[in-house]
Order: C-alpha cells, then structure tokens, then sequence
C-alpha cells in the first residue's frame, strides 16, 4: 500500500470553482482519473520522479519541483470528501514544467537514483528494482503530457491518493 499520483490537463477557467472537493469528485471520481487522452497515471513511481527531479522527497525549486508535488494544494485540510489531495498547477507555471522537462533527459537523472539516500529521507518506491529501465518510459510520458499541456494553454490538477 502507498500513494498514487494522477494528472489531468484542463481548461485555465476552472481555477475560480469555490469548491475545490467538488472540482475533485469532477475531474478525478474513479482512481487513475480520466482515459480520454487527458489524464496520466503515475501510480506509486511519483515519488521516485520527483526525488530524481528535485533531490527531496517533497520539496524542490520550481520549476523542477512543479512536475509532480509543486502547486497549490485545494484540499487544505488533507483528503477530503473526494478522498484525496488535489493539486493545481497554473497553465505558467505548466509551461515552465514542460520546459524544464524538454531540456533535462531522464539519463541526466540517474546519478539521483541512490537507493540508500531515498530510503533514508522516506521515498516510496526506492527500493525499485532497476529505476532507471521503470522510470525511463513515465518520464517520458510525462514530459509528453506536460508538453502538450503547456502547448495547449492548459492547467494541470494533480491528485494524490492511497492505493493497494
């Protein structure tokens, strides 16, 4: 058991909603979210990208840290009615991203993938056998996804959620 990490691109426009649960329960209903070509699933390998990216299980500078923890959290008090916290990424801070993800190679990152420094500061995931070969084809799909949203003037909602 551990957490799951999921994105959905989605029109700017959504960012004034009142109810950041209801935005939730909307965009992100069944786990994975949507199968429509906007959403990617990161399932239990978001931590482990974002320790590549940023050397930090949590935090990070922008824009290396906004690709998969950075963002405004909607859900201020932790999971709630929808389950899980929701992040959203402003459509300029998804351009940086996107930027960021077209100039630095996933090889780049190998040096990062030090099993006995992500135990240590508490990454899930960092015991994955051979990181580099599992964690090559989500990076790539992820810069992908960043740069088509970027591309498309799009926002990014993040979702984080246990699962089994």
């Amino acid at each position: 058991m551990g957490l799951a990490l999921s994105y959905l691109r989605v029109p700017p426009v959504v960012e004034g909603e009142s109810d950041p649960a209801r935005i939730a329960a909307a965009l992100f209903g069944a786990p994975g979210g949507p199968r429509d070509g906007r959403g990617l699933d990161l399932g239990g390998d978001w931590q482990v990208l974002h320790w590549a990216l940023t050397g930090d299980a949590w935090e990070g500078r922008q824009p290396e840290a906004d690709v998969v923890c950075g963002g405004r959290l909607l859900t201020e008090d932790g999971a709630d009615a929808s389950g899980a916290d929701v992040i959203y990424l402003a459509p300029d801070r998804v351009k940086a991203a996107a930027a960021h993800l077209d100039t630095v190679g996933f090889a780049s990152l190998s040096g990062r993938m030090n099993a006995a420094a992500m135990r240590e500061a508490g990454v899930q995931g960092a015991d994955l056998p051979d990181p580099g070969a599992r964690l090559a084809p989500a990076y790539a799909r992820l810069s992908d996804f960043f740069r088509t949203a970027a591309g498309e003037g799009q926002a990014v909602f993040k979702v984080l959620r246990d699962h089994s």
